[in-house]
Parts: structure tokens; C-alpha cells; sequence
């Protein structure tokens, strides 16, 4: 019963979260800069909310809307130099876990003179600007963690920076904002945040309280699963997807990540797989490979998602996530050799090698 807890954020969840709290708004500064996409923050809603209260409270704003689909270092300096050259005070991201993501690395760059792969090495002299953080996506829960995850060409993969300096210091959280998601983003999301809520349960760095969180989000998930096979999407659900989402997103926040995610970046970098379906294309065989060595954990996980065995799990999965993906053997050893090196590898409780890697990939989309 040894652990550590931080989080840094404070969230605000529900209908009308932003406007009921614009408060927390006008204590942050006189200059936000904006950080979404080109698209979603405008489909979703949240930017024309965002826009409105910042015009009420006369807070000078500029829109940065050019945040990739897994933004590279080049569009986060960018970022950077825009909220210098706007000198801004704060930075409100809008969006999914690209947006969110970058946020962090925007409010590093904007006040640290570095080059962004310095980013990683997790030491700024300045503390960054301040994030409030929208989610539009029920995924990432990138609002609620210290994390950026950014692709890097240089390596040919996505990694990860982030300390206590880059939590969101507020999160409004409104299902309203991700109704403007279709079917597939919705799935891959919900997933992404069942993968979080998983692979934090079963690391190595999982913590009494963190257990808890996860199977709550664990269980949330579970009672949307039917909602989501069926294409039944109603606010309600959207909003437990949420909640689900943030839970895995603090539970992370503790414990990071495990195999799933580091051997589904070279998919994301290389094949171009959206996140959440990568992990979830490997979500079934990670729990198998992993099922006698913690098979108490695994079966409270089955239990908390109302599914009898293992058998059920994959076929849920296989209603979920479509398996079109098609790999060479030489791209299976290419991306093995890469996942073997990542740090996810280390936080497995029962050891993972390269073979062990290479089943698993094979076993998951050989199908």
C-alpha cells in the first residue's frame, strides 16, 4: 500500500461546463491562443463557445487551427511561435489527442527557447503556459494527463514527453462537444480509452487507487459496448464514454502505458491505422499472452465488462474494429524489432521479448 497519486488538472464535467465556469476563463490572462484542428473544433461546437466567452470577458485571442493528424515537431514549433509572436498569456486546446497533445508542446515552446526534440527530455527551465483543455473526442483522455505524444520521422515512430509542468490546469468536459463524431472515430476513441483503462490495470506501475479508477472506466465501457456494436448512439452514452475516457486518462496519469500502445505506434506511423483501432486490433492477444500470469486481474476485467471469457472478448472486438491491415513478414520483424525497444516493454509484468512481440502481432492480424 506504497504509492504515489498526482493530477494536476481540475476538471469540470457536464452540460454546459465551459459557460457555467467562465470564471476559471478570466483568472487565466488577457491573451489565449487557441490550438485545435482544421476541423473539429469548428464541427464540434466548442470553438464558437470558446470564441463567445473569451468576446464576453474581452479576452484578446488568436486562432491557431493548424494542428496536424499526429502532429510532428515541425507543427509544434510552429504552434510555439505563434503563441510567442502573440505573446499569449494561456492556451485553450480544442480537439482530440492531437490537439490536446499539442497544446502541451505549444506551451513549452512558447516561453523555453528549445528545439522541440529537447521536448523530450522532459526539463523546462520556464514553466509552460497554462492549458485549459477541451475535449471534442470520449478517447485519449489527454485532458486529465501530463502527456504529449508526437511522431517523430527521425526515429519512425510517435513518443511521448511530459512531467507535472504539463497537466491541463482545467478541463472542461462536455459529451455535447463529441457528437459531431462519426461512427468510426467514436469506436476507435471509446476503444483507445478501454486500452488506457487495461493496460494501466495490468502494469507493473498500477497502484491501489489507480485499480479502482480502472475498473470503474472498465465497467462504463462495458455498459456502452452494446450501444457501440450496434451503431446506438444516443447523449447519454456519449457522456458515460466520457466520463470513461477521463477515468483512463487519470489512470494513466499514474501508471502509463504497456505493450499494447507501443506496439501499436509503428501501425499509426507506418500504416497509417488510427490509434485506438492499432490498440484495439492487439488488445485480445496482449490479454492472452498476459492471461497466466495475471489471470485474477484479467478476469475482474471480463467481469467488469459483463463478457464470460476470452473467446467473447474477441468477438466483440471483431464487431468493433475491422482487421483490414495486411503486413509483409518483413514489416512484422521491422515493426517487432521497433516495439521491442520500446519503453511500454518494461512495464509488462510477465517479460516480453521479441518473439513473444512478433506472436502477438501475427496472432492479431493474421486473422
Amino acid at each position: 500500500m506504497q504509492f504515489k497519486f498526482r493530477l494536476g488538472t481540475k476538471a469540470y464535467f457536464g452540460a454546459d461546463c465551459l459557460k457555467n465556469n467562465k470564471e476559471e476563463i478570466a483568472a487565466a490572462g488577457a491573451r489565449c491562443m487557441i490550438v485545435t484542428g482544421r476541423s473539429s473544433g469548428k464541427a464540434s461546437g466548442a470553438l464558437d463557445d470558446v470564441v463567445s466567452v473569451l468576446d464576453e470577458l474581452s479576452i484578446d485571442y488568436y486562432i491557431f487551427d493548424r494542428v496536424e493528424n499526429n502532429p510532428s515537431l515541425d507543427n509544434v514549433k510552429e504552434g510555439g511561435r505563434a503563441a510567442r509572436e502573440f505573446s499569449a498569456d494561456f492556451i485553450i486546446g480544442i480537439g482530440g489527442g492531437s490537439p490536446l497533445d499539442a497544446s502541451k508542446a505549444i506551451a513549452v515552446l512558447a516561453v523555453n527557447d528549445m528545439n522541440p526534440v529537447e521536448l523530450f527530455k522532459n526539463s523546462f527551465p520556464v514553466e509552460p503556459l497554462p492549458i485549459l483543455a477541451i475535449p471534442t473526442t470520449a478517447g485519449t483522455g489527454s485532458e486529465v494527463t501530463p502527456y504529449s505524444i508526437l511522431t517523430r520521422p527521425d526515429v519512425e515512430t510517435k513518443m511521448s514527453f511530459g512531467n507535472d509542468q504539463t497537466f491541463p490546469k482545467i478541463a472542461f468536459l462536455d459529451a455535447k462537444y463529441t457528437t459531431s463524431m462519426n461512427r468510426d472515430i467514436t469506436v476507435n476513441t471509446a476503444v483507445d480509452a478501454l486500452s488506457h483503462a487495461v493496460e494501466g490495470y495490468l502494469t507493473k506501475r498500477s497502484t491501489p487507487l489507480s485499480d479502482t479508477m480502472a475498473l470503474e472506466a472498465i465497467s462504463v465501457f462495458g455498459s456502452c459496448i452494446r450501444n457501440l456494436v450496434d451503431n446506438d448512439f444516443y447523449m447519454d452514452m456519449r457522456e458515460k464514454l466520457l466520463y470513461a475516457s477521463m477515468l483512463a486518462g487519470m489512470v494513466i496519469s499514474q501508471t502509463g502505458t504497456s505493450i499494447v500502445h507501443g506496439m501499436g505506434y509503428p501501425l499509426t506511423y507506418f500504416k497509417d491505422v488510427p490509434h485506438g483501432k492499432a490498440n484495439g486490433l492487439l488488445m485480445t492477444e496482449y490479454l492472452r499472452f498476459n492471461y497466466d500470469n495475471q489471470t485474477e486481474k484479467i478476469n475482474n476485467i471480463l467481469n467488469a465488462l459483463k463478457i464470460r471469457d476470452m473467446d467473447e472478448f474477441e468477438k466483440i472486438m471483431d464487431k468493433l474494429i475491422v482487421n483490414d491491415l495486411i503486413l509483409s513478414e518483413d514489416e512484422y520483424v521491422k515493426f517487432s524489432r521497433q516495439s521491442e525497444k520500446h519503453k511500454s516493454v518494461n512495464y509488462n509484468i510477465k517479460p516480453v521479448t521479441y518473439d513473444d512481440i512478433l506472436n502477438i502481432y501475427k496472432k492479431s492480424l493474421s486473422k
